[in-house]
């Protein structure tokens, strides 16, 4: 079916595609999410349907905690249920999380990724929050901008009933939740063209019920916990296949190109750039620009972060490769690398891929401005060591870097920055 277009930010795109696969959205408002419930809210005020051919019943709760109990709950009870949050708020949500995701139960969790308050309040973008609930069981799925928030969005809820498994479907904020583009939207009619209702009719018969009641909330000692834990396994082994079977009908509907890594750039690059969120969109244009300039570089989008695909992710990578600068947009006090990166690192290490050095880096903390003059002086200069050496490397520290302007540029003023990364480092934290 022809797609309508129309202007809206990744708040408006995540509530619309979100509405129509939900039953149930607990809500609880935090800065820059609350604009997708309040959307859900106003739509499900007017009788909007959704495509089981009902509104959405809007519950808001007293704290992100509640929202979260609600989730859960309504998740029990069979019904379809949606919640979408930020920062601390989402971090309010964990043990509920890990219940929703050790009972697989289908519900997703729209997030707009902002920074955690550590030293200070910060409320802009980074991945802060979003690598908090990396054990909790949540799948997770990243977007790069509005039109990508449109599309795949849809594909976090499908795979969420067909896997049985909860996910987190996040974009950054205010960079992808506030920007206005003209996006197509998705009719709700192919959407629920795609949706296996065989699967949503097992979770609704695998639901709370007098009629056929079933054991939740059991106490399992250490002679049964850890085989049942184990257990599920099996359901995370086979959800990448689930995600990109999702995909590949999205990209048969829509004539898009989405895989859980897509590559940009040269086809025999020897500089490749691992990213997920905004910064893929602008990395984009550096590899155009370098390119053209007689370079060989490329970029790696990540999807799929959770569960991570070895398989997919090397097969995403140039056989030329020699180096990979891995772009974490978050900080983990005293670990050897930052999440991203240890992904990369052991990827190559369990896939037996050898000879590439590997280079982690962080960025765009609490959502720090870029001009082109801080990207240039940036681009030209080593980057600069952000904390000491690791116990279990002697060589060059994550390192970062730092543009000094208090503007805030639009997209294109960060190509410089992004070029940094893309630059040849004068040496590399782990050679795999």
């Amino acid at each position: 079916m022809a797609r309508k277009f129309k202007s809206m930010d990744g708040n408006n795109a995540a509530a619309w595609v979100s509405y129509a696969f939900t039953e149930v959205a607990g809500i609880y408002p935090i800065t820059p999410s609350s604009p997708m419930a309040d959307y859900v809210d106003q739509w499900a005020a007017k009788g909007q349907k959704n495509i089981f051919g009902t509104p959405v019943k809007v519950v808001e709760m007293e704290s992100e905690a509640g929202a979260a109990g609600t989730v859960h709950g309504s998740l029990g009870t069979g019904a379809l249920t949606t919640t979408y949050t930020a920062s601390q708020g989402l971090l309010l949500m964990i043990p509920n999380m890990y219940k929703i995701a050790g009972e697989q139960l289908p519900g997703v969790f729209h997030v707009s990724a902002r920074t955690v308050a550590s030293h200070a309040l910060n409320i802009f973008g980074d991945h802060s929050d979003v690598m908090a609930c990396r054990q909790t069981g949540f799948a997770m799925l990243a977007e790069t901008n509005v039109q990508e928030v449109m599309d795949l969005g849809a594909v976090a809820h499908l795979a969420a009933i067909k896997g049985r498994t909860p996910f987190l479907n996040f974009f950054d904020g205010f960079r992808t939740s506030h920007e206005i583009q003209k996006v197509a939207i998705w009719d709700y009619d192919d959407l629920k063209d795609m949706v296996d209702m065989d699967a949503v009719q097992a979770f609704r018969d695998h639901a709370l019920n007098p009629e056929h009641p079933s054991a939740r909330g059991s106490h399992e000692n250490g002679d049964i916990f850890f085989q049942h834990r184990e257990a599920c396994n099996s359901t995370y082994d086979a959800l990448p296949a689930v995600v990109e079977d999702y995909m590949n009908q999205v990209n048969a509907k829509l004539g898009t190109n989405y895989h859980l890594f897509d590559y940009y750039g040269a086809p025999d690059a020897d500089r490749v750039v691992v990213c997920m969120g905004s910064f893929c969109d602008v990395l984009e244009e550096v590899i155009d620009y370098l390119n053209a300039q007689g370079e060989k570089v490329g970029l790696v989008k990540v999807r799929l972060y959770r569960p991570w695909s070895v398989e997919h992710f090397i097969a995403a990578l140039p056989k030329t490769v020699k180096s990979i600068a891995v772009m974490d947009r978050t900080k983990e006090p005293g670990s050897i690398g930052e999440p991203l990166y240890q992904d990369v690192v052991t990827s190559l290490f369990e896939g037996g891929v050898e000879g590439i050095k590997v280079i982690g880096g962080r960025y765009g903390l609490g959502s720090p401005p870029s001009s082109a003059s801080s990207g240039a002086s940036a681009a030209t200069a080593p980057w600069a060591p952000t904390r000491t050496p690791s116990r279990s490397s002697a060589t060059t520290p994550t390192s970062t870097c730092r543009p000094t302007s208090s503007t805030t540029p639009r997209r294109p003023a960060a190509l410089p920055l992004a070029t940094c990364a893309l630059a040849t480092a004068p040496s590399a934290r782990r050679t795999t």
